[in-house]
């Protein structure tokens, strides 16, 4: 498969598991964090979903495009060991979803952030949360759910906390 088939099949099951997941939580109104900003394109489709004011932003930092870069006070810039435990306090209210694009080419390195993740994400979570994300994470007590039919079983991860 060409890097390109590979990149396109990423980013619909990217997209295919965040439309599924909003539809699960299409109640909810809490928060939404996204690990890993990137460029912006997710950003700015979980934002359509979800509405700005929602989504918390977490990044080492910004090299998005500048009409998907939030504000400030939805921006945690700097490494996710340390933002992940600063916005428990500040964020001021549980998550209703969090999606994980954490992949970073160097495979034990994200490894070990997925680790890391699964254990410290859990008091950022509301009960009954998703986690939806490129990497498996392995944390008692979260349900690992059905991918949309669309998509190849391992190329994303959505998983429902209790």
């Amino acid at each position: 498969m060409s890097r390109l088939d590979s990149f396109i099949r990423r980013v619909s099951a990217q997209r295919d598991c965040l439309n599924y997941a909003f539809d699960l939580i299409a109640t909810s109104n809490g928060p939404v964090l996204e690990l890993g900003l990137g460029n912006g394109r997710t950003y700015d489709h979980i934002r359509s979903l979800a509405g700005a004011d929602r989504v918390y932003v977490f990044d080492r930092q910004i090299a998005a495009h500048p009409d998907c870069i939030p504000d400030d006070d939805h921006m945690f810039l700097g490494e996710l060991t340390d933002t992940i435990p600063r916005a428990v306090g500040a964020i001021g209210a549980t998550a209703d979803l969090i999606h994980c694009d954490i992949g970073s080419g160097n495979e034990a390195e994200t490894r070990k952030l997925a680790d890391w993740l699964g254990q410290n994400l859990v008091p950022l979570l509301a009960p009954g949360a998703l986690v939806v994300s490129d990497q498996l994470f392995e944390v008692d007590g979260w349900e690992q759910l059905d991918l949309p039919e669309n998509v190849a079983a391992g190329r994303y991860f959505i998983y429902k906390c209790p």
